[in-house]
């Protein structure tokens, strides 16, 4: 297949889980249609290399750092220190599906499924590849593959619940901005943030007419390039993605990154595109055989994670004063984490609200959140997680 046809299949499936995700209020989302159409795709013909043949693979996994800069520049440092809330939820929500796949799994489908569960499920990539390298150790070949498994469909558990959960909220929201309550709240945040003004001032504002899209994306990637390099002289203590963002949102403060960078730019969409492609690559590795021979496992360590989800959710919503829609939102980003959160907090945005100030209300209202507890759960605390789980294994 020729690049320019592997790109177009792609354009393809994403303008449908566009277009569903649009038609149902984001009560689907475009993460889920798309991956649940490749999957497919790749069972009934779609060649297994779609993704190398279309020769983006490398230049997605480039442009991470850069949309991490871009993700910062949405941040606000005031914004953050009202999220320390989300950190606890989404902390209590993870430990809380170790938990109930330690206790309730184990004597269900055998502690060798139920504790490396909690790598993917809790996670991502690194931490499944934490519990990966302890079954191959000990020639586990099925629970590898139980792993993949795992990893490859939970987007299709967490996204279909956030998308409900942020939905309602967002109407919640789009509620609060029309009886008045919300606009009041706006309107005094736009006195605070729609001159974009930094916290600090260390770099000179770019003029007006030097802010082109050229220059802009070049300083996305020269600071998202300063965080990698910055990372590596580290020894990987902290991960580069987080440097990003940890950088996105302190070159934002010192006032040299533009607000909303990449939306200046226009580049947000391309670069999301390509963003895309590392999440939907391991779904040709989802044969029908795999999810056959494997169902009840998948499906039991799934159903017994979210029980301890929800029930921490419901209980941190109740002890922090959030919705429970919002505070079971924030307990499944560990299911799909970044960018899903981003992605599928502006879908619910430009669903629910009917204005730009509407879905500007809406974003403001769950954005943050949602970034924050994927970060915490996906980047950071799956690790630890999994190198504690791992010795129970």
């Amino acid at each position: 297949m020729s690049a320019v046809t592997a790109l177009l299949v792609i354009a393809l499936v994403y303008a449908i889980g566009d277009f569903v995700a649009q038609k149902t209020k984001a009560i689907f989302s475009m993460l889920f249609v798309s991956g649940l159409i490749f999957m497919v795709g790749f069972w009934f013909g779609v060649s297994e290399t779609l993704f190398e043949d279309a020769q983006i693979v490398k230049f997605a996994l480039a442009l991470i750092p850069m949309l991490m800069i871009h993700m910062g520049t949405l941040m606000k440092l005031k914004d953050l220190k009202e999220e320390w809330k989300t950190v606890i939820i989404a902390l209590g929500a993870i430990v809380a599906a170790s938990a109930a796949l330690f206790i309730i799994g184990s004597p269900l489908i055998g502690k060798e499924f139920a504790v490396p569960a909690a790598g993917p499920i809790s996670g991502g990539v690194v931490a499944t590849l934490i519990m990966s390298e302890a079954a191959k150790a000990k020639a586990l070949d099925t629970v590898l593959v139980f792993l993949t498994l795992l990893l490859v469909l939970q987007n299709f558990v967490g996204l279909p619940i956030a998308s409900f959960c942020l939905s309602r909220e967002g109407r919640r929201l789009r509620g609060d901005f029309r009886s008045g309550e919300g606009l009041a709240i706006n309107k005094n945040a736009n006195e605070q943030n729609v001159e974009e003004k930094p916290a600090w001032r260390f770099f000179p504002e770019t003029p007006k007419d030097l802010q082109t899209p050229f220059i802009l994306i070049m300083k996305a990637m020269l600071v998202g390039w300063l965080a990698v390099t910055v990372a590596k002289l580290l020894g990987g203590a902290i991960n580069s993605f987080v440097m990003a963002l940890f950088f996105g949102i302190l070159f934002y403060e010192a006032g040299f990154l533009e607000h909303q960078i990449l939306d200046k730019a226009k580049a947000t969409g391309l670069a999301l595109f390509a963003l895309l492609v590392p999440i939907f690559m391991s779904l040709n590795k989802a044969t029908p055989e795999m999810v056959v021979s494997l169902l009840i496992p998948v499906i039991a360590s799934f159903a017994i994670a979210l029980v301890g989800i929800v029930l921490a959710a419901l209980v941190s919503s109740r002890f922090f004063k959030y919705t429970w829609e919002m505070s079971l939102g924030i307990g499944v980003c560990c299911l799909f984490g970044f960018p899903g959160t981003f992605i599928i907090s502006q879908e619910v945005a430009n669903a629910v609200g009917e204005t730009p100030e509407e879905r500007e209300f809406v974003l403001t209202g769950i954005l943050p959140k949602m970034l924050v507890s994927g970060f915490t759960t996906v980047t950071i605390a799956s690790v630890f997680l999994a190198g504690f789980l791992v010795k129970l294994f």
